[in-house]
């Protein structure tokens, strides 16, 4: 597929896919040893959801400072300071057991990832063809989710005690920086013109994209953060417990590729509301068959897929609106509504899961599918308001 790019593209592509994904390897690693860890010292899911949410706050805070922090420094070197404060954070958990020192490590490790998945989205959405950025950006996901998908089998590996998981996420992270180094500066992308978004009309433009980081941010970190809790409540083995994210990661391996094809040759709004009804309806079936260990697992696969969907399509909505500098601020803006969805996600599951024991995590990620539905009801049904 990049092969089809020039050499400049290809060269830019195969940096910042490469670069995102082996540290989306160190941050799959990271969300549920963290969740593991407050589970085992007694912390209620509540608390958890809490802590995973911090991370929220630090990109809603970080996302409209990475253009202008991108125009200073420039792409490339931008990508590596990042990089490096990432590693500093995990080495700080690593060494400190002070689970209070660790919401301010929490707020370093997200404010370090908001900066590489702003730059690095808005690298390959700039240097992909538009009538490929679907499938660019689907190939993007599943590396991404490769990714993914490897970091909770490297957890189920080493176990979730000791210093040993915290070192090798770190590690990992620092080797993303190889492929920023050896593409070298001329390839990275530029960003120019004004550093910080235009909100009001961003979200005026493509109201249901940025709603589509919401939603997706609130799935994706809650789940990867309570999934395990959720297995374990179930009464899951641990390792179990944990292989439940690699069987959703391994959807977002199979499932992006196809699934951007097609969102270039059709409208990527429809596909965001099927996305989301499809996800609506697995919520609610998926505790049925927790008993039946096959079918479950087969049921998260797809269903982790699907749903995976919803940020690709979000994302290439947005590229498909946007341009130059105001596509690195929608970018940022993107990152900031997945940010809302990381701060307001992760304590609405833990609630749920509190509440109604295991299976109310599934319930209440029905209702964030459903309020997806009714928002996009409300701007492309037939009572819209007409701009």
């Amino acid at each position: 597929m990049l092969s089809t790019c020039d050499s400049r593209a290809a060269r830019s592509l195969t940096a910042a896919i490469s670069c995102v994904s082996i540290v989306g390897i160190g941050l799959s690693l990271v969300i549920p040893l963290l969740a593991l860890r407050l589970e085992a010292a007694g912390f209620p899911a509540h608390v958890n959801g809490l802590h995973i949410a911090v991370s929220g706050l630090a990109t809603l805070i970080g996302a409209p400072l990475t253009p202008v922090l991108a125009r200073m420094f420039g792409v490339r070197r931008l990508l590596l300071l990042a990089i490096a404060l990432a590693v500093a954070a995990l080495l700080g958990f690593a060494f400190c057991g002070d689970y209070r020192v660790w919401l301010g490590l929490r707020a370093l490790f997200g404010l370090s990832l908001t900066i590489i998945f702003v730059v690095s989205e808005f690298w390959i959405s700039a240097a992909a063809p538009p009538a490929r950025r679907g499938a660019i950006l689907g190939l993007y996901a599943t590396f991404l989710a490769a990714g993914f998908a490897l970091g909770p089998a490297l957890l189920s590996v080493t176990g979730a005690k000791g210093l040993l998981p915290f070192l090798i996420a770190a590690a990992l992270v620092a080797a993303a920086a190889v492929p920023v180094v050896v593409a070298g500066a001329e390839a990275a992308a530029k960003i120019e013109g004004p550093g910080w978004p235009n909100l009001r009309a961003i979200f005026s433009s493509a109201p249901l994209a940025l709603a589509a980081g919401l939603l997706y941010g609130a799935f994706e970190t809650g789940l990867n953060g309570l999934l395990p809790v959720f297995g374990l409540r179930a009464g899951f083995p641990p390792a179990w417990a944990t292989f439940q994210l690699t069987l959703v990661a391994f959807g977002n391996v199979v499932f992006p590729v196809p699934l951007g094809m097609l969102a270039d040759r059709t409208r990527k709004s429809r596909l965001l509301v099927l996305f989301a009804l499809f996800g609506f309806a697995g919520a609610l079936a998926l505790p049925a068959f927790v008993a039946d260990r096959a079918a479950y697992g087969t049921g998260l696969f797809v269903w982790g897929g699907v749903v995976g969907g919803i940020y690709t399509v979000g994302l290439a909505l947005l590229a498909d609106k946007f341009q130059g500098a105001r596509l690195a601020s929608a970018n940022a803006a993107y990152i900031m509504m997945y940010s809302l969805g990381m701060m307001a996600g992760p304590p609405m599951l833990g609630v749920g899961l509190d509440l109604a024991s295991p299976r109310g995590l599934f319930d209440a990620l029905a209702m964030l599918f459903l309020a997806f539905l009714g928002l996009a009801a409300a701007l492309m049904g037939p009572f819209r308001r007409h701009r």
